[in-house]
């Protein structure tokens, strides 16, 4: 081992003379020096540093190679990119073993070792991840807390209902414990009987007393009440959070409903449709695989007895209509004007159209485009990028809280809400702009849900609420008209008949109510080009007959 690193040493040392800095003539001098002294025939082995015939050439034919590297081109590449002048050299990685693993008897150790490792510990491992995700639903609770939710949720719930519903979740063992002799809850109760004097009977009635406490705190946390111990109010504060990511999961509830899939919303769809472009499949097509589809098998699938006819197959209904059970986009627009400002900008005409994306336009419809109308009344496609609205000023609330909005259509008549709340939680817009100042552009929420089944028309009143601002909430009474779907198909029957000429009587008439009319000249040129098509075609046809005869003879 001592002579390896004696050469090994020696070897950088000759590099190191033979630096890339001297010139040729001075590589060439050293080279000289060098051969005389360390070339093999001049040398003898020295057997006390374990030299032999081998090594001494292997010695040598490191110099002539560092010469190399230093005088022709392409070796000093490979020296200087690879650090060899063969250039790039393979390489071995070993992995340092513990010399107990590898002793004899110590085996059946290591194979126990694995055993565990791979048998016990992986599958404990993935197991507890596995059934840790399948605990917690989608909005971040325990899905026993959201089972809880779902049988206390009734339709007649008011708001005590819901802070009840919210009391039975499980999250709040950890924080409030498993201490049935609680001393601290009479406190409560006592602290908050006059806030809720007509629920008292409720609280009293129940025998968990973790979920008596945590419906105490929710009711001090909502009437801001003091408790008089600083852990209880941080007890009270903590129980905000919890109960607002359950809210999230009650909504979700509430919007449960028993229906078919998005194709449903089309018109003309029905289930044996559904059936026919599903087949055999166990997952429903969606309405883009089966656009993806060529226009003859659609065809094939759709068209046919019980299913559409030819003529419903090639109708598509234009927007001035909403048909039955079809798919509503619903678009609310609005400008966040601050208290107390000043110079507020009149609303742009433009900002209140919207305009529907091309079928063909992806990126319209999946969000990522969106169309603007410019000053010219052209509209232009720009890409699309989400504002968060800055963090809302909640001292109550234990966490940072970005605001949402939520839009809804409710039925006065019936008292119930007809269209489920949608969440918005971003602008399309800068509320501010770099200076802090307000933008006052115009916002747009769009919310999307079926029609009803049967043509009316729906009065509902549209909710806009803000869970963290006062003063943002609209209401505002809309109407939605829904028509026969045959109506639809009568519209595009009525587009395909020709606009009356202006100098006609017909015309006259049309111009009168104010209706659009054609052009006599334009007319006339689109008959003229007819005649000449016509001519043109009678010429193919005359060029193409047999004119030749037969001789009779």
């Amino acid at each position: 081992m001592s002579s390896e690193y004696s050469y090994d040493e020696e070897r950088t040392a000759q590099r190191r003379k033979l630096r890339k800095s001297l010139s040729e003539k001075e590589i060439k001098s050293k080279y000289k020096k060098l051969s005389l002294k360390f070339h093999p025939d001049k040398l003898k082995p020295d057997a006390s540093k374990n030299e032999t015939i081998e090594s001494l050439s292997a010695r040598y034919v490191e110099i002539t190679k560092a010469y190399q590297a230093l005088t022709d081109e392409e070796i000093r590449n490979n020296y200087i990119q690879y650090g060899h002048p063969d250039g790039k050299q393979s390489f071995s990685i070993g992995i340092a073993l513990p010399k107990f693993i590898v002793t004899d008897g110590n085996g059946k150790y290591v194979v126990l070792l694995y055993a565990l490792l791979l048998g016990v510990l992986l599958p404990y491992l993935v197991g507890s991840w596995w059934y840790g995700t399948q605990r917690v639903s989608k909005e971040g609770i325990l899905m026993e807390s959201a089972n809880n939710l779902f049988r206390e949720y009734k339709e007649d719930l008011d708001d005590s209902g819901i802070v009840t519903a919210l009391s039975t979740a499980k999250e709040y063992k950890k924080l409030l414990g498993t201490d049935k002799t609680d001393k601290d809850l009479a406190s409560i109760e006592s602290k908050i009987a006059d806030l809720i004097p007509q629920e008292k009977a409720k609280l009293e009635e129940l025998d968990d007393s973790v979920r008596r406490k945590a419906l105490a705190l929710l009711w001090a946390y909502l009437g801001r009440v003091d408790l008089g111990s600083s852990a209880l109010n941080r007890a009270k504060i903590q129980v905000g959070p919890i109960a607002q990511s359950l809210i999230k999961s009650f909504t979700t509830i509430s919007r449960l409903r028993q229906h078919g899939p998005d194709h449903g919303f089309l018109p003309f769809i029905t289930p044996e449709i559904i059936k026919a472009v599903d087949g055999d499949s166990k997952v429903h097509v969606t309405v883009q695989q089966f656009m993806d589809l060529s226009d003859s098998q659609r065809r094939q699938l759709v068209v046919g007895k019980d299913l559409l006819t030819e003529e419903q197959y090639a109708t598509v209904p234009g927007e001035r209509f909403i048909t039955p059970s079809s798919l509503v986009s619903f678009v609310v627009k609005g400008r966040i004007i601050p208290p107390g400002s000043e110079k507020i900008p009149q609303v742009n005409s433009l900002d209140l159209e919207d305009v529907d994306p091309a079928e063909d336009d992806l990126e319209a419809i999946t969000g990522r485009k969106k169309k603007v109308k410019g000053a010219d009344g052209k509209w232009t496609a720009v890409e699309e990028k989400k504002v968060n609205p800055t963090l809302a000023t909640a001292p109550y609330f234990a966490r940072d809280h970005s605001p949402n909005w939520h839009v809804f259509l409710t039925d006065a008549k019936s008292g119930k809400i007809a269209v489920p709340p949608f969440l918005f939680s971003q602008f399309d817009e800068p509320i501010f702009d770099a200076s802090g100042k307000p933008t006052f552009n115009m916002q747009t929420f769009k919310a999307q849900f079926a029609a009803p089944p049967q043509p009316g028309h729906y009065t509902f009143a549209m909710q806009l609420i803000c869970d963290s601002y006062v003063g943002l909430d609209t209401k505002m009474e809309v109407t939605l008209v829904v028509e026969d779907a045959s109506k639809a198909v009568d519209m595009v029957a009525e587009d395909e008949i020709s606009e009356p000429e202006e100098d006609s009587l017909a015309g006259q008439m049309s111009a009168l109510r104010g209706d659009p009319v054609a052009s006599g000249k334009v007319k006339r040129a689109e008959d003229s080009d007819d005649e000449s098509g016509t001519d043109d075609e009678e010429e193919d046809d005359t060029s193409d007959t047999n004119t030749d005869t037969e001789d009779e003879s």
